[in-house]
């Protein structure tokens, strides 16, 4: 069975993280194409043994890319066309559709409640999303809340099934070697506690809440006197066009030598090295950023998380949702950090091998799925997969 992957672009990003990772679970047959010239990502996937095509855009506008994109799928003769990201999924859609592709799946990773990939959601959105959903025949929700949002625009139900993110715990397992080089590079004391952001520095992701947290923190530590513990220190992976501001704000707060960016860093390496995650978010699709921490055994402080709201109460004992304002957070943070770095935590069940979020189990969903949908029959997507809402057992 041959399964094109259609994606907007191939840099770093959690979408593309996760394309990644499933494909590295996948049978051979998959290929991936992408609309933007390739970065990181692809070539991870090109050293995997992922054959990527390039078919440029300019912009969302560039139709030229659709007769191209056409051209593509039917030269591949592929059973199954798969798009990730919006302008993959208009176009990818339609052009799969036009090749004669009946399978064609979709997946919704960035549909929040008022932003889609960092575009305000307007009618004119939703009106192209809905034209370019049509030609499709399942679209897979990350969440149960992404599904509800997808019928609130109008696409049917039926049409839509939950498949999550997986997250692989044993790859987020803290190495002792990775955490003492990233802490002695950026100059953090033995015994500090280091609390972590990660993601791309967009507004968004509110990190400016989580920098006034820790001045609000680090100014209480100084107050208190001796016997106290040293202020924690924040680290804040990734890039984007909040860089700069972040680096101002906390120089005006005058914690600029507790405040590290180091631009993009592994998961992994980034959890190693550190001792909480704080995502002040107050809008996340899945929240995969905080199912990783908890994955690398980190306490989380999380404003929105569906991977862990959408599950059942105690489900994962180290996790905290806390309002995304910096009095708040900076409560919070002190409780976790009172005595110093805390300990790992135990790996929660749904992280587990057979879990929920077990990315083998995830790719097997997608497989199935791949099969059943070549053969030309119909499916029930809420029934085959996973109930697309409501809490998840």
């Amino acid at each position: 069975m041959r399964v094109l992957h259609v994606i907007t672009g191939l840099d770093v990003g959690g979408a593309e993280r996760q394309l990644r990772d499933l494909l590295r679970l996948l049978p051979p047959g998959q290929e991936v194409v992408t609309l933007t010239a390739p970065g990181p990502v692809a070539r991870e996937m090109i050293a995997d043994g992922v054959p990527v095509h390039h078919v440029p855009m300019s912009g969302n506008r560039d139709v030229r890319a659709l007769p191209r994109l056409v051209r593509l799928i039917r030269a591949g003769g592929y059973d199954v066309v798969h798009t990730h990201l919006y302008r993959a999924c208009l176009y990818g859609r339609i052009a799969a559709r036009i090749a004669g592709v009946r399978a064609v799946v979709a997946t919704e990773h960035s549909l929040g409640e008022r932003r889609l990939e960092e575009r305000r959601l307007g009618p004119g959105v939703r009106a192209l999303y809905l034209l370019g959903e049509r030609p499709g025949t399942v679209t897979l929700a990350v969440s149960g809340a992404v599904a509800d949002r997808l019928v609130r625009w109008g696409v049917p139900r039926r049409r839509i099934a939950v498949v999550p993110n997986g997250v692989d715990a044993a790859r987020l397992r803290a190495d002792p070697e990775t955490r003492g080089r990233l802490r002695a590079g950026w100059g953090v004391p033995e015994g500090t506690p280091l609390v972590a952001g990660l993601g791309r520095l967009v507004p968004g992701k509110r990190f400016g809440v989580l920098v006034e947290a820790l001045a609000l923190v680090s100014a209480d530590a100084g107050r208190a006197g001796p016997g106290r513990g040293p202020a924690p220190m924040l680290v804040l992976a990734g890039e984007g066009p909040e860089h700069d501001r972040l680096r101002r704000l906390a120089a005006d707060l005058g914690v600029a030598d507790r405040v590290l960016l180091p631009g993009t860093l592994p998961a992994a390496d980034l959890l190693a090295a550190a001792d909480v995650l704080v995502s002040p978010s107050p809008a996340e699709t899945f929240g995969l950023a905080v199912i990783e921490a908890v994955a690398a055994g980190l306490p989380v402080l999380y404003a929105d998380c569906p991977a862990i709201t959408e599950l059942p109460p105690g489900a994962v004992p180290g996790a905290r949702r806390v309002v995304s304002r910096a009095p708040e957070l900076a409560r919070a943070l002190r409780e976790i950090t009172a005595d110093g770095p805390p300990a790992r935590l135990p790996v929660p069940e749904v992280l587990r091998p057979g879990g929920r979020y077990d990315p083998a189990g995830v790719a097997r969903r997608h497989l199935d799925l791949y099969r059943v949908l070549a053969t030309g029959a119909s499916i029930r997507p809420g029934r085959a997969l996973a109930r697309p809402r409501g809490r998840i057992g």
